[in-house]
């Protein structure tokens, strides 16, 4: 066998290995290590809705009286960063009986990652959300859905859940940009045990936060019934 072709095999087994590695570091039902949880195995008609980002001042207290108006509980994923500048944002979100998660600290792409720095991301967080008053188990969810090797490893290690979803409407802008459509896109995907998540803690998400009455009481008039990401994995089987 000749050189070059020698060279351009390689260079293909890279290129494909790249490839596999870029999938499952996106992949929202597997990873390397570890437990990961897209939706939950059940019959029951129940769903959690999530929320990621924050907390932060004015998006905390609409989403918390939207929620409030529609007498539900869902599961909020926060960043330590954010959560540090806000602490009485998260604290309000702990008092209205909301479930806390773990975002990471510096909301990053926990890529090509230390194990040390994931540490670090994780556990100062931890001590955040601890410090908002939430005493319940505190989940994890990778800024944008990616992990490949450090994080997963960790995550395994200490017995702790890597949380994603299966219904994601503000991942397809066209969708993102409006909350009628928003609405109809969650309430084609949803299904028994479905994990919603949906981004409203900014000015630049309104849409998506004058979505959630109506996907609340679209999915409600549908039969559903909302839970924590916790509550709902209580119901697997």
């Amino acid at each position: 066998m000749n050189k070059k072709l020698i060279v351009a095999l390689l260079l293909l087994g890279a290129v494909v290995v790249a490839y596999l590695l870029f999938q499952i570091s996106r992949s929202r039902t597997y990873q390397f290590f570890g437990e990961i949880i897209p939706r939950v195995n059940t019959t029951n008609k129940a769903v959690a809705l999530t929320f990621d980002d924050g907390p932060v001042p004015g998006g905390t207290e609409e989403i918390l009286s939207i929620l409030e108006q529609e007498q539900i509980h869902c599961t909020f994923f926060l960043t330590g960063a954010e959560l540090e500048q806000n602490m009485e944002e998260g604290r309000k979100i702990v008092a209205a009986g909301h479930e806390l998660g773990n975002h990471t600290y510096s909301h990053v792409r926990m890529l090509l990652v230390s194990p040390a720095f994931v540490k670090q991301e994780i556990e100062s967080t931890d001590k955040l959300i601890r410090q908002a008053g939430y005493q319940g188990e505190i989940l994890f969810r990778p800024p944008y859905g990616k992990k490949l090797f450090a994080l997963p490893y960790y995550l395994s290690k200490n017995n702790r859940k890597t949380v994603t979803w299966d219904v994601e409407p503000n991942s397809f802008p066209e969708i993102d940009a409006s909350a009628d459509k928003t609405v109809e896109y969650v309430l084609q995907k949803t299904e028994p045990g479905s994990i919603i998540i949906l981004h409203v803690m900014y000015s630049s998400r309104k849409e998506s936060m004058k979505a959630v009455k109506g996907i609340v009481e679209g999915l409600r008039d549908r039969g559903y019934s909302f839970k924590t990401v916790s509550q709902l994995l209580a119901e697997s089987h």
